[in-house]
């Protein structure tokens, strides 16, 4: 899942042009980069306020790829993005799993209830929530649900994202050109 924002700034444009090219370019690859940072923030906390998950787990699921600008190249395409990881969702431990004498509870939302699977354990020291198949022994399955990806595309969570983005980028932006333009004059008054 990959989240992409299309938004025209026309303030930013305007300031852009009056801007030495060289200032532009490194104002520009540095404003989407804390703007995605920002971003990356945003989208864990608003995951965790909705689901029981650790931020450690989201923040290891959200992957930034940073706009660069360097001598003569450059990339102004910074995103955020949640990659599957060898295509799973996440394990049921993961979300407050408890084992009790029925199963295992767990607690997926924020706002709902605990949940019980009865007849499932706890192995591998609380690290995997397991099932049997059948009635004997083996095989037993990993019981798997919603994983960061999927949260990730929630439409309340992307809203709220995308809003962050659009109210940040132009101070984001003002502060590195101010930054970028101040220290070309220092160069060019030395």
């Amino acid at each position: 899942m990959q989240l992409s924002i299309k938004t025209n700034f026309p303030e930013v444009e305007r300031q852009l042009k009056q801007l030495q090219q060289g200032v532009a370019v490194q104002a520009t690859a540095r404003a989407l980069n804390s703007t995605v940072a920002q971003a990356k923030t945003a989208m864990s906390r608003e995951i965790r306020a909705e689901f029981v998950l650790p931020a450690a787990k989201v923040n290891d699921a959200l992957r930034i790829n940073r706009a660069r600008a360097s001598a003569g190249e450059f990339a102004m395409m910074a995103s955020l993005e949640s990659p599957k990881k060898r295509g799973r969702s996440l394990n049921l431990a993961n979300f407050q799993a408890r084992q009790t004498a029925k199963g295992v509870t767990f607690k997926v939302s924020r706002s709902g209830a605990r949940k019980l699977i009865p007849g499932s354990f706890l192995i591998n020291n609380g690290k995997t929530v397991m099932i049997r198949v059948g009635n004997k022994r083996l095989p037993i399955k990993a019981l798997q649900t919603i994983d960061v990806a999927q949260m990730f595309n929630t439409k309340r969570i992307n809203a709220k994202v995308v809003q962050v983005i659009n109210d940040r980028f132009q101070t984001i932006f003002e502060r590195e050109a101010k930054y970028y333009t101040d220290r070309f004059n220092a160069r060019g008054a030395a």
